[in-house]
Parts: structure tokens; C-alpha cells; sequence
């Protein structure tokens, strides 16, 4: 019988023109595989979250943007350009947030670019028939390769993480930064994949992550699925988990980091690290460096998605639970301040505070 780690969480099926992704919206009751083929289609399934997480979200929008761009006719390299980067800032509008979806997107414009450049300019317009079929076959490969390196990522970054756990640790997460976000491995659940591949015994407690239940309906089902001793608790009961002792090492994921080391991550994210703080508790944020954006000075630069109020009051309940007309406060994100963040765990290893210098070091190293 199939697990839900069995399937792919996005794959690009180029014979029928379609990205095929789980619709994340349905689970835990129904695993199904649906097709997006238009624009809108991809634009809707990033934004109704039916695929999410960062990265997975980046991998979407690589192959999204090359399937848009899979049968142009554009008759100039300019022509070619004006079309990739209208369809490029369509697919960016649906989600602010999230690093990974600009800068997937950006890459693949780079890669073009230099491509380009490099390779076809001395050609000149006279033969674009072949450069744009050229273009567009980049265009694949580019999108290809952001997908096998964010499963490669991952998998460092578990690696880096699993030296932070002790054989019989209680481990803490909240949101989904597991398989489900990603490609393979997830980035916080990485290290405890790892982690039960060795054979430790850990116990691995999942926030419920009101309002939209990620933790309950994907962390605590994938980490389930693949034989890892789970435990879901409502957010507001991870405080007494915390002072109870149960908790050893708490791991999360990322939507941005900023230069200094803030890092948005899904609402309540803040909360836990502030707890955690209070006893003593490493607190670790999982980050490839793609979602490392040293464009965004500090945490107060980045852009916090307001979402629909009707999840707070309508979603998952049989009738509506809060009163009419009653105003609802619903951000996608908060911002852990970098005084409360432990480390953060790359796929080129720990960075320690000061994360401003780390951040810089890491930058200029990987030039």
C-alpha cells in the first residue's frame, strides 16, 4: 500500500504539457493528484495552497513558467523576453511571501539571459526559429535542475540537523516543512527522517498550526506514514509541553530569512521561539539558501500575506463559529526575531549569531 511519502509532490509530466502536483487541500482524507496546465491553473494552486511550502513552491513555479513558454512564437529574442517576463510577473502575484517563488522564477530568467548571451546572440535574429526552440529546451533544463537540487539540498540539510539530535530526543515542529514543502526529505523534517533512518528512537510533537491545520493534516500524517512516534497538540499547548521536559530541540522551516537573521515562517512560529527561549530550549530554523534573501535588510522589510478571514471563521467548522460582521486580524506569517533562533541550519551547515556576518560570510563563499 502506497504512503503518502511515495508520491511525488510536484513533477512535470512535459508529454501532456501539465505539472502534476498533490493537492495538498485535500489531505489527510484524500490523496489526489491533479494537472495544471494554464497559467491560472498554476497561479490558483500556489494561492489556494493546494501546493506550498517554499520550495516546493519554487520548483512549481520553474516548471510553470517553462510550460507558459513551451510553445511561444515569439519572433525576436526581445519579443521572447517581453513574454517570459509578463508571464514570469503573473505567476510571482500569487503569493508575496514565500523567497523561493522569485527567485525560481528569477533564476530561470537569468539562466535564459546568460544563455543567450553566451551561446546564441552572435547568431543573430535571422535564425530565431531554432534560438527560441533552443531558449525553451533551457528553459526545462534550468527547471529540471532547480527541482534535483532542492531534493539534494534538503538531504545536506538534514544531515547538518541530524548532528543537533540525540538518539531518544523529543523534537518539536510547527507548520509543515516536511516532504510535502519540498521535493524529498523536507527542510525541519529532514533531520528527523535522517534521524529514524539511523534507528534513533525519537518522539516528534507536531503543532496542530491553526488556522489552516498544516501540522495536523500534513506534518503529523507524513511523519505517521513513515514510522516516526508523532504526537499533534493545539498550538496553545506547546508552552506546557515545553516546561514539562519533553522537549529537547525544536525545528522549523522558513518562507524568508532576512539579512540579519529574522525569519518569516507560518503564523504562531514566533510564539513558540519566544517559549522556547523562556526554557532554554535550541530553537532551530531549517533554510536552504535560496530562501536567504540579503536583498530584505531586517524582518520588518518583509511583506506579510493577509489571508481570507473566512479560514478563521468558517474553514473546517460545520457551521460558521464567530459572529457576523466580527473583525478577523488572519496573516499567512509572523517574524522570529533572530535573538530567539538557536542556528540556522543550511545546506552548507550551522550558522551561528551573529547572523548578519554569517549570512555575509556564506554569501560571499558561495560567489
Amino acid at each position: 500500500m502506497k504512503s503518502i511519502l511515495d508520491y511525488e509532490t510536484v513533477a512535470l509530466n512535459d508529454k501532456e504539457d501539465a505539472i502534476e502536483i498533490i493537492d495538498q487541500t485535500l489531505l489527510p482524507g484524500r490523496t489526489e493528484i491533479i494537472s495544471l496546465h494554464t497559467g491560472k491553473e498554476i497561479w490558483d494552486a500556489i494561492y489556494l495552497l493546494q501546493v506550498r511550502g517554499a520550495p516546493a513552491i519554487g520548483v512549481t513555479a520553474g516548471f510553470g513558467l517553462y510550460l507558459l513558454m513551451k510553445h511561444s512564437t515569439a519572433a525576436s529574442y526581445d519579443e521572447f523576453m517581453k513574454e517570459l517576463k509578463e508571464k514570469s510577473d503573473y505567476l510571482n502575484s500569487s503569493r508575496p511571501t514565500a523567497v523561493n517563488l522569485s527567485w525560481a522564477l528569477n533564476r530561470m530568467e537569468s539562466h535564459i539571459k546568460k544563455y543567450y548571451d553566451e551561446n546564441l546572440k552572435k547568431d543573430g535574429e535571422s535564425s530565431f526559429d531554432a534560438a527560441r526552440d533552443a531558449l525553451i529546451k533551457e528553459l526545462r533544463e534550468e527547471s529540471e535542475r532547480i527541482k534535483a537540487e532542492d531534493i539534494d539540498v534538503c538531504r545536506k540539510i538534514g544531515e547538518y540537523g541530524l548532528e543537533l539530535i540525540k538518539d531518544g530526543d523529543g523534537i518539536l515542529t510547527h507548520c509543515n516543512a516536511g516532504q510535502l514543502a519540498t521535493c524529498k526529505y523536507g527542510t525541519a523534517t529532514s533531520p528527523m527522517y535522517l534521524a529514524h533512518e539511523k534507528g534513533y528512537k525519537i518522539k516528534v510533537y507536531c503543532d496542530e498550526t491553526r488556522p489552516l491545520l498544516q501540522g495536523a493534516r500534513l506534518t503529523a500524517y507524513e511523519l505517521h506514514s513513515a514510522g516516526i512516534d508523532t504526537t499533534l497538540l493545539c498550538d496553545n499547548m506547546s508552552g506546557s509541553l515545553m516546561k514539562s521536559g519533553a522537549i529537547n530541540a525544536i525545528f522549523v522551516g522558513c518562507d524568508r530569512v532576512a539579512a540579519n537573521g529574522d525569519a518569516a515562517n507560518k503564523i504562531g512560529t514566533s510564539v513558540v521561539a519566544t517559549v522556547a527561549k523562556r526554557y532554554n530550549i535550541p530553537f532551530y530554523v531549517c533554510a536552504p539558501t535560496s530562501t536567504i534573501d540579503i536583498r530584505t535588510a531586517t524582518g520588518s522589510d518583509i511583506n506579510i500575506e493577509q489571508r481570507k478571514p473566512e479560514e478563521v471563521t468558517e474553514m473546517w467548522y460545520k457551521e460558521r463559529m464567530a459572529p457576523e460582521g466580527v473583525k478577523v486580524y488572519n496573516p499567512a506569517f509572523d517574524v522570529t526575531d533572530n535573538d530567539l533562533i538557536t542556528g540556522i541550519v543550511t545546506e552548507y551547515g550551522v550558522l551561528r549569531a551573529p547572523f548578519d556576518v554569517a549570512i555575509k560570510e556564506l554569501f560571499e563563499k558561495k560567489k
